[in-house]
């Protein structure tokens, strides 16, 4: 059997809180508090679903009380009774984040038991939502994409641009940079997002086995083809084709992708029947695809038919502003998945951090941030924990000559990159500070703290 919902009754006058305690205990679990001191201390000691408490309350009013336990990481639908009832009061109740208000003088426990029920399924509604929204987001959407530098901005703003049209995008950055994150946020954001999101490394399949992944065969199209194999643009139909290292592929296959560019039809291997798919293109590389059309080889034709729109993705040597955001962002992620209570960096872990030219990128980042919680004795990255070539101690050539102007150019310490997510995730949540609170794994308790530290009240 389900547990019966929590109700905490706050009033001043045992007739009623013992009257109302009478008349809903047989739907929900019921516990009563005289003044506000005791319904806060209970509050604190104990999750409730409803707070049902009278306006006038000794030394401290009801919609104060309803403030405090609004600020609560798990906060409490909130009903406010009054026997002074007005359409100003109800109009400042709900702005101080009352989700109901009843007059006591009309008070029908019909209609209250009726209006907490509505409140507690719209709650249950907006938390499942919420919890969709941020699984999709953590997997697919722009959540994934850390940054708040220039060239970071604009990749996100083209994302979100581009993402709503059908329009094939050729994303080119270097090895390690994010790209095949990027093509999986602008399907996430597109129309075809519940539609299939199909992905093809080209560069991992040799030439005669690219074809069929791509296209398909019939049963018999050649030795070893003994049933008939469905392609990926097929698989891929009413959704989003990825194609990553595309410089890789050969001019045969090239031919036949520049075909199904122009007219959306191609045949499987070793048959002349014609297919129909509706397929939205990106494709990305880490080569100058212009410069291999000026070596002819690969197709200007088909060069241009996929840079539709093209987007490209800066190196971290270039945005090293953002480093301390991404290690925070994999601390916290490789922490929680290796059981670690490791949470900060010391500034001498940082500062190495920010000295190193990271030639692999943010995968490179990823992966120093991964062995180095699995080094780590404290509760903090220390310099030694941190692989020998970021250190400075192995290749020496990885490390700027200008190592220390990078740092005082960026001035970043720890506390600026938690302000940074700390702003982020308001902006993301649209300055619902619950679901922010949710998206940095913290309680909206604390967010309101670090908001003050921050001087951040104003988001």
């Amino acid at each position: 059997m389900d547990a019966k919902p929590t109700l905490l009754i706050v009033d001043d006058e045992k007739p009623t809180r013992e009257g109302l305690r009478a008349a809903l205990e047989d739907r929900y679990d019921v516990y009563l508090a005289e003044d506000a001191a005791s319904a806060i201390q209970l509050l604190e000691r104990d999750r409730f679903d409803v707070v049902l408490t009278d306006f006038r309350l000794p030394k401290e009013d009801g919609m104060k009380l309803i403030a405090r336990a609004k600020s609560l990481s798990k906060p409490p639908i909130c009903i406010l009774m009054t026997a002074y009832g007005s359409e100003e009061l109800a109009v400042e109740a709900m702005r101080r984040g009352a989700d109901d208000y009843i007059a006591k003088g009309r008070l029908q426990i019909d209609e209250l038991e009726m209006r907490i029920a509505r409140a507690l399924k719209q709650q249950k509604l907006e938390v499942e939502n919420v919890s969709l929204h941020q699984r999709l987001d953590k997997q697919f959407g722009l959540e994934s994409l850390v940054g708040q530098s220039k060239p970071m901005r604009d990749v996100f703003e083209i994302i979100q641009q581009v993402a709503p049209t059908p329009a094939t995008v050729l994303i080119q950055g270097e090895s390690g940079t994010g790209k095949e994150l990027v093509a999986k946020a602008i399907h996430q954001l597109s129309p075809r997002a519940r539609q299939p999101l199909v992905t093809v490394h080209c560069a991992a399949l040799p030439a005669n086995l690219l074809e069929t992944e791509l296209f398909g065969h019939e049963k018999g199209a050649f030795t070893g083809a003994h049933e008939r194999r469905i392609g990926r643009f097929e698989q891929a139909d009413g959704g989003t084709l990825f194609l990553d290292e595309i410089g890789e592929i050969d001019a045969s296959t090239q031919v036949k992708l520049l075909r199904v560019l122009g007219e959306r039809t191609f045949e499987r291997v070793g048959s002349n029947k014609t297919i129909s798919v509706d397929v939205r293109l990106v494709a990305a590389t880490n080569k100058n695809l212009a410069a291999l059309v000026k070596a002819g080889t690969f197709r200007e034709d088909l060069f241009f038919r996929l840079r539709v729109v093209e987007l490209w993705l800066p190196p971290l040597r270039e945005r090293p502003g953002d480093v301390p955001l991404l290690a925070l962002h994999f601390l916290k992620e490789i922490a929680k998945e290796y059981g670690k209570p490791v949470t900060d960096f010391t500034m001498e872990a940082m500062q190495a951090l920010l000295a190193y030219s990271w030639p692999a990128n943010v995968r490179e980042l990823r992966n120093a941030i991964e062995g180095a919680v699995a080094l780590c004795r404290g509760d903090k990255i220390t310099l030694r924990d941190l692989p020998a070539t970021v250190r400075g101690t192995g290749d020496a050539g990885v490390v700027p000559r200008d190592a220390q102007a990078v740092i005082e150019q960026q001035a970043l310490t720890l506390e600026e990159a938690e302000r940074q997510l700390i702003i982020r995730a308001l902006q993301e949540a649209q300055g619902n500070r619950t679901l922010a609170a949710r998206k940095l794994g913290i309680s909206r308790r604390t967010l309101h703290r670090k908001l003050h530290v921050f001087h951040l009240e104003h988001l």
